[in-house]
């Protein structure tokens, strides 16, 4: 599965970038996210709730950050296990562009799926996997938008 798309937020890219590495406005902007933490210098360990379909399942996984280039963008790359549900894994290249006081931030993603989730159909996982970063974009678009106005 591959997703790709882009995101404009009235802040400016440092404090866009600072909040892309900021563990708890992450935690905030992520569906169904009961904890992230840093477990490293750029590691973190996650634990997510979801339910695709009919399948309600809580993943535990561990999230890298590579190629950064502060504050431009970054790789993010993860892997979960969900039990009896399976599996997700996948990455995403995350880019910054400054555009006047607002930034544009792209982000070009691939995700693998397997176990009991990945009987569901490509069309339901996919629909899901929009939905899903529909929705963290958006919350994160507020957060930082909302503190940058506040600040």
């Amino acid at each position: 599965m591959e997703m790709n798309g882009s995101e404009r937020i009235q802040a400016p890219r440092e404090k866009v970038w600072e909040a892309l590495n900021d563990p708890e406005i992450l935690r905030q902007c992520i569906p169904g996210c009961q904890s992230l933490e840093m477990t490293g210098d750029n590691a973190m360990a996650a634990t997510v709730k979801l339910k695709i379909g009919i399948v309600s399942a809580t993943f535990n996984g561990n999230v890298t950050l590579e190629n950064i280039d502060a504050p431009k963008g970054y790789t993010i790359s993860g892997e979960g296990k969900g039990g009896v549900a399976g599996f997700a894994k996948g990455g995403a290249d995350v880019s910054l562009e400054e555009d006047g006081a607002e930034t544009v931030l792209n982000y070009d993603c691939k995700a693998q799926v397997g176990g009991k989730i990945a009987q569901m159909g490509s069309r339901l996982i996919d629909s899901t996997a929009k939905k899903l970063a529909g929705q963290f974009f958006a919350k994160f678009n507020e957060v930082v938008s909302g503190a940058n106005a506040s600040a």
